[in-house]
């Protein structure tokens, strides 16, 4: 027999407050590079009781779900005011993805959806689909926003009901709520996503990593982590787009890579945390990996490339919407030296793992590049345990 609709709301309230509750904690030794944490710290469920369900008795007497939230994934992040704000990709059960705020006092737990759903204006020519959103307090002011804006193709022959248009979508704010809408990034190339703004003004203008690309899927002859110049925000223009990390045969990167979040500036050079993807018997893995540009004043020349990947879905990670996939589009450098990174695994769910511009910056210095060849990469190997004998005879 159903329960009473006064006794389900009530569990209702109670189950999600545990939800936001509940404390998290490191997860193991870790790698000595990040810390993962036990628990996800933004998932579907986090979604508000309000957002989901009629909470009229008339209209609703079995207090049903009435809009149901799939997933909560793919957040940007910010640091504002000693607090961690996240642009959460939240998906419906319907497949339209909307951004929303999620707010923690210390990044690692609590975080709590603020009551409405970001109202993202539309352009003259509306999105189907909007996601993947990274913050940057640029310096000039604003906060923006960069995403991917998703319509249908209007070259798709008739009856093709999935083949699309991606464009990277642009808006500012200062304060997280009242969000204004700017034209779509024009580029020479076909489609464009995981576009991430520059914090700096770079010669004068504003700077942009991008992902060129041939199709909405597949990247096709282009690809690669691109990089290009514009005069304004208002409307952004990409004259010429010059690709800086390609993607490579037999790598974690062979099929497409792209930007995570916007580098890091440490006294090093610029840091930064992007996602390369390579093909399987089941599928397409999706992972992280690092590098460095050390030169501040050219954040387009990489000169330190760690092999292999930064982090990988591990255990329950792999399994969800879109399974084998690590995708981090948000990151946290704290005045301390800390840093959040905010990842999701398998197009599902939020996770926070935690380093130190220390950590990161010993592993992109001094972890070896790939050598491409399996040879080449037992020779690494050996010489460290060559050295790592030699410490051994020495104790």
């Amino acid at each position: 027999m159903a329960a009473s609709f006064e006794s389900r709301f009530e569990a209702l309230h109670n189950e999600h407050q545990q939800l936001i509750d509940r404390k998290n904690e490191i997860d193991g030794l870790g790698n000595g590079i990040v810390d993962r944490y036990k628990y996800p710290i933004v998932t579907a469920q986090h979604a508000p009781l309000s957002w989901r369900y009629d909470f009229n008795k008339e209209t609703n007497p079995f207090l049903q779900e009435r809009l149901g939230v799939n997933c909560a994934f793919n957040p940007g992040a910010i640091e504002l005011n000693g607090n961690v704000y996240l642009a959460v990709r939240v998906e419906g059960y319907d497949r339209k993805s909307f951004f929303a705020i999620a707010e923690s006092k210390n990044g690692i737990d609590g975080f709590k959806f603020w009551d409405q759903p970001v109202v993202l204006p539309e352009t003259d020519e509306p999105d189907t689909n909007v996601y993947d959103m990274r913050l940057v307090q640029h310096e000039d002011g604003w906060i923006y926003g960069l995403f991917c804006t998703e319509r249908k193709d209007p070259n798709a022959p008739a009856g093709d009901m999935s083949s699309a248009v991606a464009q990277c979508g642009i808006t500012r704010t200062k304060d997280l709520k009242t969000w204004e809408r700017l034209a779509d990034l024009k580029t020479p190339s076909a489609q464009q996503r995981n576009v991430v703004l520059h914090p700096e003004f770079v010669n004068g203008k504003y700077a942009f990593y991008t992902r060129p690309s041939d199709g909405f899927v597949e990247v096709g002859s282009a690809g690669g982590i691109g990089w290009g110049l514009a005069d304004n925000m208002e409307n952004a223009v990409i004259a010429e787009e010059i690709v800086i990390d390609p993607k490579q045969y037999h790598t974690i990167k062979e099929v497409k890579n792209g930007m995570g979040p916007a580098p890091i500036k440490t006294d090093k050079g610029w840091l930064t945390i992007a996602h390369g993807v390579r093909n399987t018997a089941a599928g397409l893995r999706y992972v992280l990996y690092a590098f460095l540009a050390a030169d501040l004043n050219k954040p387009w020349e990489i000169t330190h490339r760690p092999s292999g990947h930064l982090m990988a879905p591990e255990g329950e990670e792999r399994i969800g919407d879109v399974s084998n996939v690590l995708f981090c589009n948000g990151v946290v450098a704290r005045e301390n030296g800390e840093v959040f990174i905010y990842y999701a695994s398998s197009d599902t769910r939020c996770h926070v793992a935690t380093s130190s511009i220390d950590q990161l910056l010993d592993y992109v210095l001094n972890t070896p590049e790939d050598g491409l060849r399996s040879y080449a990469s037992v020779q690494q190997r050996i010489a460290l345990i060559e050295r790592n004998a030699q410490i051994t005879v020495n104790r």
